[in-house]
């Protein structure tokens, strides 16, 4: 191979998009660079309240051109010309409706400020009735269309938040001519893609989301759909039969985009794919061994040889998919539907008189002011953080459950809510926060006990993302919670990494992606063992938290 042949990985985060600058021999990152959503970060087409989480296509495209042009900037002009491939990973389920061609409606006259025309958001959760209603719906069907994505269906996902769409906008509903998932679409427009027809779909989006099976030739029937809400009538034939794995190619970068980022028409660009999926081959991901990608949500990864888990399907989780993490095995997909996001509400709340009352001060003028409020603020986690670490471990402390974004995995149901339990006069921030961080550890024991008690054995972790990286205090406990080993990937941009390897597969530059994993891996920097007395105590306070998340949702 060519010492000096590069590919580009772009990962499409919550708050921003990066794309890293590799080189596909040995995996060297030579640049990097991070494009905060500036929409987004104003709070735009949001309502959390109402759990709208909405994100405009111009804040992606825009992210898009700065983050690829300024890496290449950082490595120089001579670069340009040696890469050979770009691919893509981004949130999801996060659609959008797009007209004939393909593109979103938010950038067509009449929708650019319609939330409603923006890309949905994975953690948007306006569609709980939308889901409700597909469960129930299909119960009434001797094929089970739910039976591989774990047999319920989330609000989180491509159908339910494209029937709410449909119902609750007629504009929109009129000129929407194909629903698409982020991931496909960012392919669709560095290849020049014209026809919504043609976009290539990516098989992680279609199989663990859309309710794509090869068993039943694509998607469900058109029956299914119509008799479940006329408004979906005619949505099968808008959309795609055939899915495909992210080691093929979408087609090659266009002369408009090629222009724009001073690369070649010869770059290829790959089939999209979830963050998390292309994550776990970013961080190495090993059969039966559960790859935590870690931020503000989790999303669990676990592969398997295909004839070893035949006839297994993993109940309550995010769906099982031939091909969806590695060509040529079972992907299986859980998570938890808010992690870091836990840590920083409680962030909110500690951060309210910082905002509200110092910014009122007369002791110091309003720009010092504002400055000392944004330096606590950035310091509240890390000193929590260091602080819990010294707390005793008490059997009888504080206790939590993690679902201040409704539940995930195993059994998603959107519309639980958190809770704190145990609270004294002497319950003070340090031990709330302990609590917390327990509570999204005990979260993820319950998938990992999901699958063992399904027939999937889970034998390691995998820890990736920034809470495994800045937290040895939450690493830890994770370890002695699931009484586990946990091994952490040394690369801290482990889902642009799992893109650049797939590029390098896409362009041929490695015959499967197993290989470029290989080749391209930074290994792991960090391992964290269970210790066997805290393990203990932490087994008998998860029977406390199971008790109390039965009587949370005895309170749904």
């Amino acid at each position: 191979m060519n010492q000096e042949t590069f590919v580009i990985g772009v990962d499409y985060g919550t708050d921003s998009v990066r794309s890293i600058l590799v080189n596909a021999t040995n995996g060297q990152e030579i640049a990097s660079s991070v494009f905060y959503y500036p929409r987004w970060k104003a709070g735009k087409y949001c309502d959390p309240s109402a759990n709208q989480f909405r994100q405009h296509p111009l804040d992606y495209v825009e992210g898009l051109e700065h983050t690829i042009k300024h890496c290449l900037q950082q490595a120089g002009s001579d670069i340009a010309a040696k890469v050979k491939a770009i691919s893509i990973d981004t949130t999801g389920s996060t659609p959008v409706a797009v007209d004939e061609n393909g593109t979103p409606l938010a950038l067509t006259p009449g929708f650019e400020e319609n939330p409603h025309a923006m890309f949905v958001l994975w953690k948007d959760h306006t569609a709980v009735k939308e889901a409700a209603e597909i469960n129930a719906h299909a119960t009434k069907f001797d094929t089970n269309y739910l039976q591989f994505v774990g047999g319920i269906y989330s609000s989180e996902w491509f159908w339910s938040k494209l029937l709410r769409t449909l119902r609750v906008d007629e504009k929109v509903r009129n000129a929407c001519q194909s629903w698409v998932e982020h991931c496909d679409w960012i392919p669709f427009l560095l290849t020049g893609g014209k026809k919504a027809s043609e976009m290539k779909r990516s098989i992680c989006a279609a199989g663990h989301k859309a309710l794509w099976a090869a068993e039943w030739g694509g998607l469900p029937p058109e029956e299914f759909f119509s008799s479940l809400d006329p408004l979906l009538n005619g949505y099968t034939k808008k959309l795609f039969t055939e899915a495909l794995p992210s080691d093929k190619a979408a087609g090659k970068l266009s002369q408009e985009w090629a222009t724009k980022l001073g690369l070649s028409t010869d770059v290829v660009v790959g089939v999209g794919a979830f963050d998390a999926h292309m994550g776990a081959v970013g961080g190495q991901i090993e059969p039966y061994h559960l790859s935590k990608v870690m931020g503000t949500s989790t999303c669990d990864m676990l592969v398997a040889p295909t004839k070893e888990v035949d006839g297994i399907l993993v109940k309550g989780i995010c769906g099982q998919v031939p091909g969806s993490v590695i060509p040529g095995m079972m992907g299986m997909e859980a998570g938890q539907s808010a992690f870091g996001d836990c840590y920083a509400w409680f962030r909110q709340v500690l951060a309210w008189p910082l905002n509200e009352v110092l910014s009122k001060t007369s002791l110091v003028d309003a720009e010092t002011a504002k400055a000392l409020a944004a330096e606590a603020i950035d310091r509240i986690i890390p000193t929590l953080d260091k602080k819990a670490a010294e707390l005793p471990l008490d059997e009888n402390s504080v206790l939590g459950v993690d679902w201040l974004n409704g539940r995930r995995t195993p059994d998603a149901n959107q519309e639980l809510k958190g809770a704190l339990a145990g609270l004294n006069l002497g319950s003070n921030a340090v031990v709330i926060f302990r609590a917390i961080v327990e509570a999204t550890c005990f979260g993820a024991k319950s998938i990992v006990d999901r699958f063992n008690s399904e027939g999937v054995t889970v034998k390691g972790l995998i820890g990736m993302g920034g809470v495994a990286k800045k937290s040895p205090f939450i690493m830890q406990m994770m370890a002695d919670v699931m009484n586990m080993p946990i091994r952490i990937h040394k690369s801290e941009q482990t889902c642009a990494v799992g893109a650049a390897m797939f590029a390098a597969t896409a362009a041929g530059i490695y015959d499967k992606v197993e290989d470029a994993m290989k080749a391209m891996g930074q290994g792991f920097d960090a391992e964290y063992f269970p210790d066997a007395a805290r393990a203990a105590i932490y087994a008998k306070r998860y029977e406390k938290y199971k008790a109390l998340g039965k009587f949370v949702e005895s309170l749904n």
